[in-house]
């Protein structure tokens, strides 16, 4: 018996009303050319630049589509929403322009520059609400405090409205890829902006292709194709802090399968490359969700593009502190920075020896940390040491492994590297 498809909630023509909606408030942010990446991927590739959206992320788009749609009932009423970042700031800006009040429930890690950020855009429209535990915790909380208080929640993407603003994208898009595109990159998180867009452009371009993008530490759309279903991971690494989604929405998940082309998984750390390399070359400062579809059209297309190639950098939030986890990982991924446990004897010229004997001339100690604690002959050090080229590692093993020093090179799973990073 045929399996009946299940009707979608949310069309192509609900797009095009967003959009008409979105006309005077969100930014028509521009198409930009890289050179860079046009050169490694050998097609000409462009970056859709949301980072510059309002808000500095798509999220707005979203957000704006599905308060400014409320009934006036709905409207008095008051809205709630759950976030730690780009949504939270898309809803306190809708909240301040339409002037509606509204509660964003905070996880109590919010770093206090976003919670600053929020009550600037939302200017006394929005009421913070922290909430003791993760993410889900406050979404729990801020569903629940909805029924209590009668207040429309406002989904950051398992909603028709906020998928329907977030597919706004493509309809920009449409005005300005070449004609003829080959493959749009979306990175995704909970689906509503790889739905949006794919459904869009799959109703009008049936030849260009739409590629999903997942980091590899929260690649919850793919498990939900493998599974034919919406599944929660086990596990979720929180890096990639856009798009650290446990589980795809379900009304987005319906349109992926239907009209997603394919799902590419990209590991956090050649985000982290991608992410510099956006900044040294076109002086991008991307979130690093806003790095993963750039990331993808580098290294990890299922086949090469007959087409240029459109890639979306959904946001600029990126706090700079965090450049130097950022350079770490991604020096890690590139094989250019490898630690190792070094057993030296304790005595004299000891570590002379191993500055003279196992290192080559353009290979750095960027970390050295050893205590003495014992009378004992040996003790441990922990290493870390640059290469020029990823290919040095041969040598510096050989070199190690004929020198009279026991050593062993940490894994890059090991949990030693969270004393470094």
């Amino acid at each position: 018996m045929r399996r009946m498809e299940p009707t979608l909630s949310v069309s192509a023509e609900d797009i095009d009303q967003a959009a008409k909606r979105l006309e005077t408030v969100a930014k028509k942010t521009p198409l930009e050319y890289s050179p860079r990446l046009s050169g490694e991927v050998g097609v000409p590739v462009y970056l859709k630049r949301e980072d510059i959206q309002v808000c500095r992320s798509f999220k707005v788009r979203g957000a704006y589509n599905k308060i400014a749609a409320l009934t006036k009932e709905e409207a008095a009423r008051g809205v709630a929403a759950a976030s730690a970042g780009n949504h939270a700031q898309g809803v306190a800006y809708a909240c301040n322009l339409l002037k509606i009040r509204g509660k964003i429930f905070l996880p109590s890690n919010t770093p206090r520059q976003k919670r600053d950020r929020i009550a600037t855009i939302g200017d006394g429209w929005v009421e913070q609400v922290i909430v003791d535990g993760s993410f889900d915790r406050a979404n729990e909380h801020a569903m629940q405090v909805s029924q209590e208080e009668n207040l429309v929640f406002i989904p950051p993407y398992d909603d028709p409205m906020t998928i329907a603003g977030q597919g706004t994208i493509a309809v920009e898009l449409s005005e300005q890829i070449p004609t003829n595109t080959d493959t749009v990159l979306v990175p995704m998180g909970g689906g509503g902006l790889a739905a949006g867009i794919a459904l869009w452009i799959k109703t009008h371009y049936k030849n260009v292709r739409v590629i999903g993008v997942e980091p590899e530490g929260a690649a919850s759309i793919a498990a939900a194709m493998r599974n034919g279903k919406p599944v929660t991971l086990d596990s979720v690494d929180n890096f990639v802090d856009g798009t650290a989604v446990g589980r795809v929405g379900d009304i987005p998940f319906e349109i992926l399968r239907k009209y997603l082309d394919d799902v590419v998984v990209v590991p956090e750390g050649a985000v982290c490359s991608e992410m510099l390399d956006l900044y040294h070359s076109e002086g991008i400062i991307a979130e690093p969700a806003g790095a993963l579809a750039s990331a993808a059209a580098r290294r990890y297309l299922p086949r090469i593009p007959n087409g240029p190639v459109v890639a979306i950098v959904s946001g600029g939030n990126n706090d700079l502190s965090r450049y130097a986890e950022v350079q770490e990982r991604s020096l890690r991924h590139e094989g250019l920075r490898h630690y190792f446990l070094v057993t030296f004897p304790q005595e004299p010229g000891a570590l002379l020896g191993f500055l003279n004997d196992v290192l080559a001339e353009d290979q750095d100690i960027i970390h050295f940390e050893y205590t003495k604690k014992n009378n004992r002959d040996t003790g441990p050090a922990l290493v870390g040491i640059d290469l020029a080229q990823a290919t040095d590692i041969h040598s510096l093993r050989r070199r190690m492994a004929a020198s009279p020093l026991h050593v062993e090179q940490v894994p890059l799973d090991s949990e030693l590297f969270r004393l470094l990073i």
